[in-house]
């Protein structure tokens, strides 16, 4: 039976990835509590032990905005962790799968964003996500990067739960209307690997966008939410007022379009990525399901 060390499995994404992949292998699953990233050492030691015929790490360091107080920080755990464990995957004979995003692109790009366009991220998080990819490329081996984006689940800390949350608390919502991009639910993310392991034809090593098919933007994302929602009585109808970026200013600067075309993986593997409205319903579902 395939040996599959993941990491990061309180994750979003990391959980849905346990959940998918446990018919197919023996998935040894670590939290960050158990296999810290910033810990290089330990890191180096485990794979070591477990000898793993793949390595998926779905840890990261995913904040955003604070990434750019702890910048040394997030490179460590998105920059020199996924280098160290490509390095591992390399000595022990494994396959290394490793999740990256659109936020190492600046955004002016008028239509989507291909694999081989030049990067240039606009923040801290972005240029430690970058550090990540090129360390995974310098060291080879059966290595593949993912690039997803505006990425959901049922569970966790995410968009979705957050406004169906404050649609339960406030009369009115106001979001951002001049960002684009391809929300992406995790379930579907851990579908498309599912799919990627399983394949019978090997597929090329490098990077490839992995990102629901569509786009819309963060106000677009929340109205559907919203809609959603009411509809499984999560939620009130609230109205979602529209703001631009220069409205509602962060510290960490987002890209205008994080549109991703993801055409490559698709030929690659024969897994065409659903819509972005039918992965909402899905998670919805789950939500309600559970609520």
């Amino acid at each position: 039976m395939t040996r599959i060390l993941l990491t990061g499995k309180d994750g979003q994404v990391g959980f849905e990835l346990q959940r998918a992949l446990a018919p197919i292998g023996d998935v040894i699953a670590k939290s960050r509590a158990e296999l810290d990233l910033a810990d290089l050492s330990a890191l180096r030691d485990r794979v070591r032990v477990i000898k793993p015929d793949w390595i998926i790490n779905a840890a990261a360091y995913t904040g955003v905005d604070k990434a750019e107080q702890e910048e040394a920080r997030a490179t460590r755990i998105n920059g020199d962790a996924p280098g160290l464990l490509a390095e591992e995957a390399k000595k022990v004979g494994a396959g290394f799968v490793h999740f990256s995003t659109d936020y190492v692109f600046d955004g002016t790009k008028s239509t989507p964003y291909v694999e081989d366009d030049p990067t240039n991220p606009l923040g801290a998080y972005g240029r430690s996500k970058l550090a990540g990819e090129k360390n995974v490329q310098a060291v080879g081996g059966r290595a593949f990067i993912f690039r997803t984006s505006w990425v959901y689940a049922p569970r966790g800390k995410n968009f979705m739960l957050t406004m169906l949350r404050l649609a339960n608390e406030k009369p009115r919502l106001r979001v951002v209307a001049d960002q684009f991009g391809a929300p992406t639910s995790a379930p579907s993310i851990a579908a498309a690997i599912l799919h990627f392991l399983t394949a019978k034809a090997p597929m090329p090593t490098g990077i490839y966008h992995l990102t629901a098919a569509g786009r819309t933007s963060w106000h677009g994302f929340a109205e559907a939410i919203v809609r959603g929602g009411a509809a499984r009585n999560l939620c009130p109808e609230v109205p979602v007022d529209s703001l631009t970026t220069a409205e509602y200013p962060l510290p960490a600067k987002r890209p205008a379009n994080s549109v991703m075309d993801h055409s490559r993986f698709a030929a690659a593997t024969g897994y065409e990525p659903s819509d972005w409205r039918e992965g909402l319903e899905r998670c919805l579902d789950e939500v309600a399901a559970t609520a």
